[in-house]
């Protein structure tokens, strides 16, 4: 099978073996597993941090949820969009594309392993 893009082979064979492992990190704390169990993989590695952005961004929004209606109203609508966030970046990984998250992307990236 030919290479179409202009992705180097080993970045491929990455990518197309860890594509259901990187789309799992998006799911709450299994963002560990692609973290732990693939370290050599930099495909899971770039969606384990973006889930685990968004657990800890989640995380702080449930911290919030204690203030009466304001928090809760935070809560919720920005449960609602991480909850989009998390489905775009699941179908993105199982299409073995990298997609920076918006506005978290950036903190993902800061993260180091």
């Amino acid at each position: 099978m030919e290479n179409p893009s202009n992705v180097p082979p080993a970045k491929s064979n990455d990518i197309e073996e860890n594509k259901l492992l990187a789309a799992v990190g998006y799911l709450g704390i299994l963002c560990l597993v692609p973290l732990l169990a693939k370290r050599d993989s930099a495909f899971c590695q770039f969606h384990g941090k973006q889930g685990l952005v968004l657990l800890v961004t989640w995380m702080i929004l449930w911290v919030g949820n204690i203030v009466p209606v304001l928090g809760q109203l935070v809560f919720f609508f920005g449960s609602i969009g991480l909850l989009v966030l998390v489905i775009l970046g699941m179908v993105h990984a199982l299409n073995g594309e990298e997609w920076d998250l918006p506005v978290l992307g950036k903190y993902a990236k800061q993260i180091k392993l």
